[in-house]
């Protein structure tokens, strides 16, 4: 297999990984009580242009999202507009418990700096080696276009594919034939 044909694949298996969120484990720091993260994140709200996530005391936002079961994270989307969209986004695999006071104590997994054609939705592709076994993915939204001082996000979506199990007792027993 080209590197070309296994691009295709990785491409062809990715799903919107929606339906892998542990809702009951979502957080997001730092948001308007009145403009939530699910806004952004939950299907039919995220997909209205006329509700938004935003921040509240400053510009930044720290979300977490836990997964139901283990992923690889490929690509994703974060849609906003081009003055309070979010800019710097920095992704961290598997790190619980991060606050604003730490955030900056580890090496994000990914940094990517949002273009125009980003917040319109245009994917992100990832580091895919490392987020190749995600439990959970936490997104740091460092600022926004503009220096404003309220950060808006009108859609966050994760692509990517569940990590398959494999069953290593089927595996031993063919073996032993």
């Amino acid at each position: 297999m080209s590197a070309a044909e296994s691009a295709t694949a990785i491409h062809r298996n990715q799903v919107d990984l929606l339906d892998f969120i542990d809702w009951s484990g979502v957080e997001c720091l730092n948001q308007s009580s009145s403009h939530p993260l699910p806004n952004a994140l939950k299907q039919g709200y995220r997909e209205d242009e006329g509700l938004n996530l935003e921040s509240d005391a400053d510009e930044q936002l720290l979300i977490y999202i836990p997964f139901t079961q283990v992923i690889k994270l490929h690509s994703f989307v974060v849609m906003g507009s081009e003055e309070d969209g979010p800019k710097t986004v920095k992704l961290f695999a598997n790190r619980e418990h991060m606050g604003f006071s730490n955030v900056s104590d580890f090496p994000p997994s990914d940094t990517v700096v949002l273009s125009q054609d980003n917040l319109k939705g245009k994917p992100v592709i990832v580091k895919y080696v490392k987020f190749q076994n995600v439990r959970s993915l936490t997104i740091f939204i460092e600022d926004n276009q503009s220096g404003l001082e309220i950060t808006k996000v009108q859609k966050i979506a994760l692509y990517g594919s569940t990590v398959e199990t494999t069953d290593m007792k089927g595996l031993k027993k063919i073996e032993d034939h």
